[in-house]
């Protein structure tokens, strides 16, 4: 499963695994975990910041990230490397302990394109794509958020017509990660028969991706916008199994998932980094981790932590029954997303003016974390999707 480099087992820090739920995970998913945050540790960590601040994605790490078996990696054949959903939530988990933007590159390209290629693609876009995909040789991207319609998918206006054997594409995609790293856009658009999913090669006339700058999260990760001009593909490019809104929600359901897991990853990064510098850190004559308020963060940091440890095992264990409902995805998102974000601004409150430089995690994570309180379904979205399945009242209109 792994190169021999990589097979070194060491365990999660006591220091995060408050109820010891290290336990509760099998020798292969201690593994997992172990072996990507190696990776993550040794060739991620070092370079992160410098990329961090140029806003640009180390592309040079592809090859290995395709070598650890990280694409795709809870799908099976085609040359993925079928673990199970809990194994890949554990990668998710070390990948966003490195950066949200570590997560999301590995994230998009099995979750948001593999994924919907393998369930939804013909047999003859399955091997075509998986295989180059698995080994990165390939990298997609998943277009479906819109500049006017983000949590609203169903108001999509992106629009694709029927001429020939051809169908022609037309809109804009806005807050595309990977847009302008990828080989292969997954593009949603509305047809005279609902919801369709094409895929637009790099290069096609009529397709372009345009890079967003400016942006203060997510730095370490390529964000676009993708615009589709009179955009010709062949009938052979749409997802002949996607059908309406349940293909693009269906993978956003495995992107959440990921996040669920990848959120914790960058809650641990600041909880450690707050603990370490509390416990070294002296004002007045002793370390501040001695005084009160400093040890109800770290407490409440830790609390959170684990909650939201147990939260995202358990829903990796019915997921991999096939018992995992959407609304539970939406609530283990919605929590651990919400609670990281607050874990990272106490620890920054920890580490004070040091907080807020690249030397640190804590600023960095902070930033990014607002992003992911945001994309795949926003804080208020998820809620009120679970008010629905618990009242059984929309209060969406």
């Amino acid at each position: 499963m792994f190169p021999p480099l990589y097979r070194i087992e060491c365990a999660l820090p006591g220091s995060v695994d408050f109820y010891n739920t290290d336990e509760l995970l099998n020798d292969e998913e201690r593994l997992v975990r172990s072996t990507v945050g190696r990776f993550v540790d040794k060739r991620f960590i070092p370079i992160v910041a410098e990329h961090y601040e140029r806003g640009t994605f180390p592309m040079e790490i592809v090859p290995e990230l395709a070598s650890l078996g990280l694409f795709g990696m809870h799908l099976q054949g085609y040359g993925a490397a079928g673990m199970s959903n809990v194994m890949y939530g554990l990668a998710c988990q070390e990948l966003e302990r490195g950066d949200s933007g570590l997560r999301s590159f590995v994230s998009v390209q099995g979750s948001l394109c593999m994924f919907p290629i393998n369930h939804y693609g013909s047999q003859e876009q399955k091997e075509r794509w998986l295989p180059p995909m698995a080994r990165g040789e390939v990298i997609g991207c998943f277009g479906l958020t819109e500049p006017e319609f983000g949590s609203n998918p169903a108001g999509m206006a992106t629009r694709a017509r029927r001429d020939g054997n051809d169908w022609i594409l037309n809109g804009t995609k806005r807050w595309i990660t990977n847009g302008n790293l990828a080989h292969l856009a997954l593009v949603w658009a509305r047809t005279d028969d609902g919801i369709r999913g094409f895929l637009v090669e790099k290069g096609t006339k009529g397709f372009e991706a345009r890079e967003i700058h400016n942006k203060l999260s997510m730095r370490a990760s390529v964000t676009s916008e993708l615009i589709l001009d009179d955009c010709r593909v062949p009938a052979s490019s749409e997802l002949p199994g996607a059908r309406g809104l349940k293909g693009p929600l269906s993978c956003l359901n495995e992107a959440r998932f990921g996040i669920v897991w990848g959120s914790l990853g960058a809650a641990i990064a600041c909880y450690q980094s707050a603990l370490e510098y509390a416990r070294e850190r002296v004002q007045f004559d002793r370390p501040i981790a001695g005084y009160q308020l400093t040890q109800e963060k770290l407490v409440g940091m830790i609390t959170e932590i684990t909650k939201g440890q147990l939260l995202a095992l358990q829903l990796g264990r019915l997921k991999d029954r096939g018992k995992a409902s959407a609304t539970q995805i939406s609530m283990a998102k919605m929590n651990n997303a919400r609670q990281a974000l607050q874990i990272a601004r106490d620890a920054r409150s920890i580490l004070g003016a040091n907080g807020i430089s690249l030397e640190y995690p804590v600023m960095r994570h902070m930033a990014n974390l607002e992003t992911v309180l945001t994309y795949e379904g926003t804080n208020e979205v998820h809620m009120l999707a679970i008010g629905e399945e618990i009242t059984g009242l929309s209060a969406f209109k």
